[in-house]
């Protein structure tokens, strides 16, 4: 079943459109992967899915029902998670008080940080009383991944993930995700320029170029040169 579906949207930045007829499904159990060059409209894809910028047109549906019109935290409380391209951790909050920043949209009953976000990232247990801007880059993006999964969502947004992350944290990444998809439970939609990640990682992708999907399929249905043509410069 679709969690998410992203139906014919576009969307404006003044007079600038950025995104024209987009369509897009996520489905409970999968890995939906968004690929590009910059500045073709991934992120403000996953803007617009979030609610942190409003549509134009189309609508955008979670189980079913629309939200295009909800404001970034009815759509967190609805369960969509957003981990942002440059991780947007609190710099001076440590690491299990950023973690906590996920109780927001939690009734109080259900506010308690999973187990699993340390089974995934050992090393923010060992860390929990650090200052997160004290963290290195990887260490930042595995908080701001656990940080999104305590809100306990249906939907995982994930914005370029392995950006300047060093080989080892994108292995840990790529094996979270993979845990998470075999869950069953959540879809993840995953923005990613780095193709074998991308791909090894897909049940479903969608390519962009100039604010349109140009390609889009199963991972079966995918031709690598022609995803490849448009990843390259």
């Amino acid at each position: 079943m679709d969690l998410l579906t992203v139906d014919t949207i576009d969307l404006h930045y003044g007079a600038a459109q950025a995104l024209r007829g987009v369509s897009l499904t996520a489905a409970a159990g999968q890995v939906t992967c968004v690929m590009g060059r910059n500045g073709v409209g991934k992120t403000s894809l996953m803007r617009a899915i979030v609610g942190r910028h409003p549509v134009s047109a189309g609508t955008i549906r979670l189980n079913g029902e629309p939200i295009d019109r909800f404001a970034a935290y009815d759509r967190a409380r609805g369960g969509i998670a957003f981990v942002p391209q440059g991780r947007e951790i609190f710099p001076l909050l440590t690491v299990k008080e950023n973690l906590e920043t996920g109780f927001a949209c939690l009734p109080r009953g259900a506010r308690e940080i999973p187990d699993e976000v340390f089974e995934l990232f050992p090393v923010l247990l060992q860390m929990l009383g650090r200052r997160g801007g004290d963290l290195s880059g990887g260490q930042q993006q595995q908080l701001a991944i656990g940080r999104a999964l305590v809100t306990q969502p249906k939907v995982l947004v994930l914005d370029e993930p392995t950006e300047g992350i060093q080989p080892s944290i994108i292995k840990d990444i790529g094996r979270a995700i993979e845990f998470l998809r075999q869950k069953g439970t959540m879809a993840i939609v995953l923005v990613e320029q780095y193709f074998e990640f991308a791909r090894d990682l897909c049940d479903r992708f969608a390519v962009m170029d100039r604010g349109q999907v140009v390609l889009a399929g199963t991972k079966a249905e995918m031709v690598e040169a022609d995803v490849r043509r448009h990843l390259s410069v």
